[in-house]
């Protein structure tokens, strides 16, 4: 054996041994789910390490231990008291009440009154509103990372409007030429969020410093899965990969969020949704809410299917005894519980996180959508019903 082999030999089992064999190559993707997800170090970011259970920032213990359901057909609100599961009082908002969202700095909850065009401010303290603010077309409520600025997802409009976080005056406005935005999620160093179009079957990367485009992806080019309808989007916890629900192809869309493609696809239940994570940030619940006749189908059958976004497997699914329509919500500062809007049904669901088992349907006013659990673990809110970080 010439020198030169020798050499050359173990200078490869040296760099075997140290674990740097030369580049990886990623495994082949399908259609079902990635096969090539890396289990975090303990180096890994952890966007969900302060959502803990019972980590509430001081502003949030002072509040009420109340939930929220804004009821889009009723122009309501009703508060549920969540140790007596029991609807205490309701109270009017504006036309089409859309989503109870906490404020940035968790001092204020913002029902978003969508064809009214204002939102109605809420102390959390008392769960008592306030006079509206005249606000355009505030289907959905987010705030940037720096809470320097709100983002109202003007939906119709096909906006999103940069205000001022406390008073939601107007600082920048941001058209985007997808129909349908919707729903938003953050990176993990906050300097773009990427959002849902769900009239386009697209999502839209935003530079938040910027406030410009970086770009447009379609989830689903070849029409496999009959076009699509991006819902809710939520990020994994080592922020590595975005979630995004689909309501018609029945799953969610694996994203790098990153280089913005497409990595897979996990099929879930019949009217994906919905996306919220575990207070240990280990799973993701995600809501099924079936097919209504609202949109030309059946009525679907309502489950929850339990994600591990580390391996991209679903480990359990449960289901709504009799059928139902599992939307919106989120979960208890102690992560015991699951807390959803029966958006068809006129009733809210409750899950034991534990069990799986649906413990109560506590029947609600006509259309509940954006179901708020308060308070939740976090320093702050990046919006909707419960993005904390």
């Amino acid at each position: 054996m010439s020198r030169v082999l020798v050499v050359a030999l173990l200078l490869c089992t040296a760099l075997v041994l140290a674990g740097c064999g030369g580049e990886r190559v990623p495994h082949q993707r399908d259609q079902t789910a990635r096969t090539d997800s890396v289990t975090p170090t303990p180096e890994t970011v952890d966007i969900y390490a302060q959502t803990r259970a019972r980590m509430l920032a001081p502003e949030a213990t002072q509040a009420q231990a109340l939930v929220y359901v804004p009821e889009t057909l009723a122009g309501e609100v009703s508060v549920i008291d969540p140790t007596t599961y029991a609807v205490i009082r309701s109270f009017k908002t504006d036309n089409e009440p859309q989503h109870v969202v906490p404020g940035y700095d968790l001092k204020t909850l913002w029902a978003t009154n969508d064809k009214g065009n204002t939102l109605t401010p809420i102390d959390p303290r008392t769960g008592v509103p306030g006079p509206n603010v005249s606000v355009d077309d505030p289907y959905n409520l987010y705030f940037t990372p720096d809470g320097k600025s709100a983002i109202v997802v003007a939906e119709r409009k096909e906006r999103l409007d940069f205000r001022d976080p406390h008073s939601m005056v107007l600082q920048d406005s941001l058209r985007v030429t997808c129909p349908g935005v919707d729903h938003m999620e953050f990176s993990g160093d906050g300097s773009y969020a990427i959002a849902t179009c769900e009239f386009s079957g697209q999502l839209v990367k935003i530079d938040l410093a910027k406030r410009t485009v970086m770009g447009y992806l379609v989830l689903d080019p070849q029409g496999l899965r009959d076009h699509g309808m991006p819902q809710d989007i939520r990020s994994s916890s080592d922020a590595k990969t975005f979630f995004v629900a689909d309501m018609v192809a029945d799953g969610v869309y694996l994203i790098d969020p990153a280089a913005f493609r497409r990595t897979g696809f996990i099929k879930t239940g019949r009217g994906t949704h919905g996306i919220y994570p575990s207070r240990d940030g280990r799973l993701l619940y995600i809501t099924n809410r079936g097919w209504n006749t609202v949109y030309g189908g059946a009525r679907g059958p309502g489950t929850v299917t339990v994600l591990d976004p580390a391996r991209d497997s679903i480990v359990a699914t449960w289901s709504v005894p009799e059928g139902g329509s599992p939307d919106m919500g989120g979960v208890t500062d102690d992560g015991k519980e699951l807390w959803l809007s029966g958006r068809y049904d006129n009733e809210v669901y409750v899950f034991d996180t534990g069990t799986g088992e649906l413990k109560h349907r506590i029947p609600v006013g006509p259309g509940p959508h954006g179901l708020l659990v308060w308070p939740q673990p976090g320093r702050y809110s990046l919006g909707h019903t419960g993005n904390m970080r």
